[in-house]
Parts: C-alpha cells; structure tokens; sequence
C-alpha cells in the first residue's frame, strides 16, 4: 500500500487524516481507492470525466504525476502520494 498524504484543506473531507493508507498499483487505483473511502473528497480531487481537476496537483515523492505518466503513473508500497489543492486569495 502507497501513503497518501492530506494537506489541511482537505482533512475535513477525508474524516480529519493527514495520512492514509491506500491500495493501488497506480495513481488512478489509489484515488479511486481513496474516494471510495472518502466520497467528499471525489469531486475536490477529480473532474467529471475522472481525470485530476485541473486546480490540484498530484506528486507521487515530490515529482508532479503530469510530468510522469499521468493517472496511470505506477506506484510501489514505498511510495507517497502528496495532494496539493490550489490555494488562491487576494
């Protein structure tokens, strides 16, 4: 199982962790692994068509998933997936 680690922002909709367990030999598997856990957090992590919104970025240890394969990015049990919503205030 790959960690996945919960920034603040989104603690409240994935039952107050900051650091999960998840299934999954790739992003996508550990997503759909996550949301179906923590539903809330579905629609602040992924698009309509299942893809990563657009405002978030998704890191498997400190490298951007877009720059790797994307959702079908491999994970193995030693790895961490870190979530990083956008922040925007003026």
């Amino acid at each position: 199982m790959s960690q996945v680690r919960i920034p603040p922002v989104l603690r409240p909709s994935a039952g107050g962790q900051k650091l999960l367990d998840v299934p999954g030999a790739t992003v996508r598997e550990a997503l759909t692994a996550l949301v179906a856990s923590y539903p809330d957090l579905g629609p602040r992590l992924l698009d309509g068509e299942g893809a990563i919104n657009r405002f978030v970025n998704v890191f498997v240890n400190e490298t951007d998933v877009r720059h790797l394969q994307d959702l079908d990015t491999p994970l193995a049990a030693t790895d961490t997936l870190l979530l990083l919503p956008a922040m925007a205030g003026g």
